[in-house]
């Protein structure tokens, strides 16, 4: 007696598809959620810390620009934040602020994902550059969370497929 072996396990649902489709379209939305949270809590933890947005003293953005100076890849970098550290404390408290709501809730989320990438990876070449391991620094891991949503951006429960869908209706295009 010969057995087939099943291989269609899973039960499809009205309307098309299966489980593993729903799963899929939605494998990006923790990410987007913990991205979108986390960088919207750091930029309002900047913004209300009142000892971060200061030239110098402890906690402000200006010695911890230059406690990591010399150990960045590009001190360059350091050197150009220095020129107006508290002017930089507000760009990347506003700028996490915006990528966060962004992703959050799928608005521009390509460009919100991007740039959410180029402050990490400033981040990782600046601040975390000498963990040592590597994978001791959190600024990298970072970096390479945003880029699955630089490429497929929000395609589910975002502002961009709800516009999306609105120009779909509204030109006849259903692709």
């Amino acid at each position: 007696m010969t057995h087939s072996m099943r291989t269609d396990t899973y039960s499809s649902h009205p309307g098309g598809g299966d489980w593993r489709d729903t799963a899929t379209r939605y494998a990006l939305l923790p990410l987007r959620i913990f991205l979108g949270v986390t960088f919207v809590y750091a930029g309002l933890d900047k913004l209300t810390d009142s000892a971060f947005l200061k030239d110098s003293g402890a906690g402000s953005i200006g010695d911890m620009m230059r406690a990591v100076r010399d150990s960045s890849a590009i001190p360059a970098l350091i050197d150009l934040s220095l020129k107006n550290p508290v002017g930089f404390g507000y760009a990347i408290a506003f700028g996490e602020l915006a990528v966060g709501l962004g992703v959050l809730v799928g608005l521009l989320t390509r460009l919100a994902a991007l740039g959410g990438a180029l402050i990490s990876l400033s981040l990782w070449l600046t601040v975390s550059w000498a963990s040592d391991p590597y994978y001791y620094g959190n600024d990298l891991p970072y970096l390479m969370a945003w880029i699955p949503l630089v490429l497929a951006g929000a395609p589910v429960l975002s502002l961009d497929a709800a516009l999306r869908a609105r120009r779909r209706r509204r030109t006849g295009d259903y692709r």
